[in-house]
């Protein structure tokens, strides 16, 4: 058996460099390129790997653990987890910044590998920079905190145990029912020790993303279900984007007449004026969706989670008749909600429906209901693209903080309305463009209003909603689509949260263009807020009063395009239509990354649209709002599913 001689970090560079995917007969490398903030626990062992040989890997440098975990986590996302980055930090907390990143991953079943410095193996500089001490368990250290939120965690305490862990890491990576973030964690005296590996470790492998087929028995089932149902909607799920199976979506909504809604990571799969595409379902979904939704009796999920945003917290699909059927590569997933479950990649699966349920004749019941819940958003859509502030004006989210509005005009000089600016921008960017967001407000709106163009144009986290992903992650998105232009729709909130990546966007002249809404606020927890009964408390952003001893001062004036401009970007800031329009056609000719601050009027995002979301109201409370609310919601409860 014939060896090389290598450390741990140096087989690990090779290893990644020999990995491939092959889906539907088409070929290419797995592993792009690898983040790095490199500290004590990382630098002279991978650190030195990468330096001396790192093959065809482009080394990235992040400029926070998270956000670059975040970039690795938006590449893989936009290239429909196809192809992939790696993240590396330190121990301690760099590899605790990491932490949130791979719930991210984890949630929305995207693949990431993560490798974190850890603590010596031989514990003899015990205890060494940045380790956590734990007197009950000497084995603990930061990086256990990834087990929680990890699809694949493992610690190589000797070399020769590098060879199992990325065998198996590449087994979970490369899995469309089960992926997520993996983490193998690298301490850092085992990265530098030597080890004989044999050739046939570093052979090249090809990863074959297989099209798993639905049994018969399930395609039986399915039909079955299907023919005793008059009314059925399908909902567009992110494994439909995965498995790139939209042509056999409308294939099958246009053959049977079925209806299709949108979930965040499924939408754009088709583009948003196809006559059967309904938009957005659920708690943040659209008039359209919603409508056809309450009446539906079989909801068939492809691709989809079933989150409580789809389902309203299982309260959207109010039929009493109402039945599931579900078609997912996961059996975990396929069976929730009592579905019929046809475990199967979404494109064979629903290709193999489509057959047979052609056999038996079948067309659903719908005549005009289609059209007129269409028409019905599209003008409720255009009004909502118009909304100006005015004389006498009444925001979206009337009745909490309608005397904020003329406080933030006199500030800051704005009176934009967000759905105003969002229906200039869905006119102003170009069809190709790519929309990334995750939290706050905007991912509703954005769910509703956004109108995509050109297929795989929207790139929505919304399985974490975690605030921070927004500018890392179009970072990722640009480096996977280089040739588009990646726009990230976020709030101040989200901004403050993180946003360092924009940085390393400039440094790799990888030019991303970011979006800030700001309203002075976390808007959208203030809605929630007072929509439970309560005052609005710690979510605007004011000055303490020295008289009350409150956060109840006035608003906190921030020039985020100021902030940018310290980097290097190219900035703009808007107040106006006008402004509004000439800042985007220029960003639209810059070679650098923009930033163009944006001062919306809090409370006019978009309200529900025939929706509920379920929330953890207080049943006990001195004040009366609290008291109805908290009984608003028991009654609620009381006619929704259960599981």
């Amino acid at each position: 058996m014939k060896t090389i001689k290598m450390t741990v970090a140096q087989a690990l560079v090779k290893f990644l460099n020999n990995q491939y995917v092959e889906f539907d007969g088409k070929e290419q490398k797995f592993v792009k390129g690898i983040f790095t903030i490199f500290g004590h626990g990382n630098v002279v062992g991978l650190g030195q790997a990468l330096e001396e040989d790192p093959g065809d890997l482009v080394v990235y440098q992040g400029r926070n653990e998270q956000g670059m975990a975040h970039a690795a986590t938006g590449f893989a996302k936009q290239m429909h987890r196809k192809q992939i980055c790696a993240a590396t930090s330190s121990v301690g907390p760099g590899a605790a910044n990491m932490v949130t990143a791979a719930a991210t991953a984890t949630a929305n079943n995207i693949p990431v590998l993560l490798l974190p410095g850890d603590t010596f193996a031989t514990r003899q500089p015990d205890p060494v920079l940045q380790q956590v001490e734990q007197s009950h368990d000497l084995t603990l250290s930061t990086n256990d905190a990834f087990r929680a939120v990890s699809k694949y965690w493992d610690r190589v305490s000797r070399p020769e145990q590098l060879m199992t862990a990325m065998i198996n890491a590449m087994r979970v990576l490369t899995d469309a029912a089960n992926t997520g973030a993996v983490t193998i964690c690298l301490p850092q005296d085992v990265q530098g020790e030597s080890y004989d590996y044999p050739e046939y470790f570093f052979k090249k492998r090809v990863h074959r993303i297989e099209r798993r087929p639905a049994s018969l028995e399930a395609i039986k089932d399915a039909i079955e279900l299907i023919k005793s149902k008059k009314k059925p909607l399908l909902i567009c799920g992110g494994g439909v984007r995965y498995s790139e199976a939209a042509e056999s979506l409308k294939a099958f909504a246009e053959k049977f007449n079925i209806p299709f809604a949108e979930t965040q990571a499924g939408k754009s799969a088709v583009e948003w004026d196809y006559p059967l595409n309904l938009g957005g379902v659920g708690t943040t979904g659209n008039l359209a969706a919603n409508i056809i939704a309450k009446e539906t009796d079989l909801v068939i999920g492809v691709g989809t989670r079933f989150t409580d945003f789809t389902t309203a917290s299982k309260s959207q699909f109010s039929n009493p008749e109402v039945d599931f059927l579900t078609v997912n590569i996961s059996e975990y997933h396929a069976g929730k909600l009592d579905a019929t479950k046809v475990v199967a990649d979404a494109k064979v699966g629903l290709d193999a429906i489509a057959v047979e349920l052609e056999k038996e004749g079948y067309k659903s019941a719908y005549v005009d209901e289609i059209k007129e819940a269409k028409e019905k958003w599209l003008k409720e859509l255009n009004r909502l693209f118009g909304i100006e502030y005015k004389e006498g004006f009444i925001p979206e989210i009337a009745g909490d903080l309608d005397e904020v509005l003329p406080e933030f005009y006199e500030q800051t000089g704005s009176c934009l309305t967000q759905t105003r600016v969002l229906g200039e921008l869905d006119q102003l960017l170009a069809d190709d463009a790519i929309v990334v967001g995750a939290a706050g407000s905007l991912p509703g709106d954005l769910e509703r209003v956004w109108c995509p163009k050109a297929p795989n144009t929207y790139h929505m986290e919304y399985g974490y909603s975690c605030m921070g992903y927004e500018v890392a992650a179009a970072l990722g998105a640009k480096i996977a689509a280089p040739n588009q232009e990646v726009y990230t729709f976020l709030g101040d909130g989200s901004y403050l949260m993180l946003h360092t990546e924009l940085v390393t966007s400039i440094q790799e002249n990888k030019k991303i263009n970011v979006v800030l809404f700001d309203n002075m606020a976390f808007g959208c927890i203030n809605n929630l807020q007072m929509s439970q009964g309560m005052g609005s408390f710690g979510t605007e952003f004011r000055f303490r009063n020295e008289e009350t001893g409150k956060m109840d001062g006035k608003l906190v004036p921030v020039d985020y395009a100021m902030s940018a401009a310290a980097y290097g970007a190219k900035t703009y800031t808007v107040k106006t239509i006008e402004q509004l329009r000439e800042a985007i056609e220029d960003a639209k000719k810059q070679t650098v990354s923009t930033l163009i601050d944006i001062k919306v009027l809090p409370k006019t995002m978009t309200g529900g649209y025939e929706s509920w979301w379920r929330v953890g109201t207080a049943q006990v409370s001195k004040k009366a709002a609290i008291q109805e609310a908290g009984e608003a919601m028991k009654e609620t409860v009381k006619k929704i599913r259960q599981y």
